[in-house]
């Protein structure tokens, strides 16, 4: 008899309800599904998976639940480059590359199937479907994904078992399902450059995902405008008055959030990453908001923009919006294909050391300062990021095919210049203290320069304070 938790109020079950609860369910194998639009995409990412690693079986996991608090867990999220190669977002899945003779691969899934109907695993068991919710079955996945399914819970035994022909070379991306990596004898660096390569494969973007992005970016700005249009709220309770708003676009949109919200009012827009959200918003302040949807495919936009509370900037609030605002357009026109990576980070980071420099807060000449860093200070981060998958997208890759690398049509990157002056900042007049400015987009690289897909939220000055009075009034 299975059995429930520790203090559950049913210390057991009788074998009169295990058999009540066995009978009388309808059959719902669905037969109406189809492929999935994104499946032919997948295919082909896997084709140039394959030929990167000919003769050798690839492993991809899924991964798993994370305990959050005692039986209650986080919300699963897929490892990207899982998703990338398949379109799935299944839990403790795994994508099998198994290599053939001509040097090519044949994939299949590992897929957690439905529970059995003839036990009681469907209403007690660990991956109950009748309190988590109905899984697809094993035919259903194949036809969805375009590639045969297998049954998860046999994985580790099959891809532990050595075949006839003795055993294959198995490369698996580590520290993402812990029980496959103890099935399969592999080589911590040879795994390592696997999950390099699934980085490097997700540099440029295929149209499929650039539509994703679009519609990520789409739903943020008009999370933007829904937040802004409730500004008046946000004073009268805190930041967390913003995160919820713009949440409830991304989760009505989208899947979630890509990333935790930043709604950094007052001196909290220096922290770079400031996502407690429990501060006051103060007429007079600025606001500094960095947040994306993720869509149903997982796909992250990540905006910022810095706004003025009360409508309109204070003068020397306008001065460090205008430094950051020339900083972006002098990074964004840098944007371009054969443009090295690092070209529009520099370009930005100049013009924010000029202006330092200027207004006697390190000292130059301004080439001086970029040389050594200087502007770091109050600058921060870097200037932007790969985007798609992850917010930070690509983190893996080789250094050659991304930091010191080329850009190329279908790359997408945010620029995101920002002047941070901390609270406690002794070397800065008092006046500045406590102010923080970025402003971020979403480009995609093109064939003869950049789009700039958030384009739809206005960037200057002049254009963020007209925009708040028409929507916020």
């Amino acid at each position: 008899m299975a059995k429930g938790r520790k203090n559950g109020l049913y210390p057991e079950i009788s074998e009169e309800l295990s058999a009540l609860m066995r009978t009388g369910w309808a059959d719902t194998e669905r037969h109406d599904l189809v492929p999935d639009e994104q499946a032919p995409h997948a295919a082909a990412r896997r084709a140039r998976l394959s030929a990167r690693f000919p003769g050798e079986r690839l492993v991809i996991p899924s991964g798993n639940l994370k305990t959050r608090s005692n039986d209650d867990d986080y919300p699963f999220r897929p490892y990207s480059g899982y998703v990338h190669m398949t379109g799935d977002q299944a839990r403790d899945g795994a994508l099998v590359l198994e290599p053939r003779a001509d040097g090519g691969h044949d994939a299949y899934c590992f897929q957690l199937p439905r529970d059995s109907r003839d036990n009681d695993e469907f209403w007690t068991g660990a991956t109950a479907e009748l309190w988590t919710g109905r899984r697809r079955t094993l035919a259903e996945s194949a036809r969805v994904l375009g590639l045969p399914c297998r049954d998860v819970r046999t994985a580790a035994e099959e891809l532990a078992a050595v075949p006839a022909g003795g055993p294959v070379p198995t490369r698996i991306v580590r520290g993402i399902d812990p029980a496959l990596e103890r099935a399969v004898a592999t080589d911590e660096e040879r795994d390592a450059e696997l999950a390099e390569v699934l980085s490097d494969l997700r540099l440029v973007k295929d149209a499929w995902e650039l539509g994703e992005l679009r519609k990520a970016v789409d739903s943020t700005v008009r999370g933007f405008t829904d937040a802004i249009a409730d500004l008046s709220t946000a004073v009268a309770t805190s930041e967390r008055w913003i995160e919820g708003t713009f949440f409830r676009r991304a989760r009505l949109e989208g899947n979630a959030v890509g990333y935790g919200s930043i709604c950094a009012a007052g001196d909290h827009a220096t922290i770079m990453h400031w996502t407690d959200n429990d501060g006051p918003v103060r007429p007079g302040d600025l606001l500094l908001f960095d947040a994306g949807v993720e869509t149903r495919t997982l796909y992250t936009a990540d905006v910022t923009r810095t706004l003025p509370v009360s409508g309109t900037f204070t003068p020397l609030q306008r001065k460090v919006y205008d430094a950051v605002y020339e900083a972006q357009e002098a990074g964004m026109a840098a944007v371009k294909p054969g443009a090295h990576y690092r070209d529009f980070h520099e370009a930005a980071q100049r013009h924010l050391a000029a202006r330092l420099v200027e207004w006697g807060f390190i000292e130059g000449p301004a080439e001086r300062a970029y040389a050594l860093g200087l502007q770091r200070r109050f600058t921060m981060a870097g200037t932007g990021h790969m985007l798609g998958l992850d917010v930070h997208d690509c983190a893996r890759a080789r250094n050659e095919a991304y930091v010191d690398g080329v850009l190329e049509p279908g790359m997408v990157l945010t620029v995101e210049p920002g002047l941070y002056f901390q609270p406690d900042d002794l070397t800065v007049p008092e006046e500045w203290r406590g102010i923080g400015v970025r402003i971020e987009d979403d480009l995609v690289v093109t064939d003869s320069g950049h789009e700039n897909l958030s384009a739809g939220l206005p960037r200057s000055a002049d254009e963020v304070e007209a925009w708040m009075a028409r929507v916020a009034g």
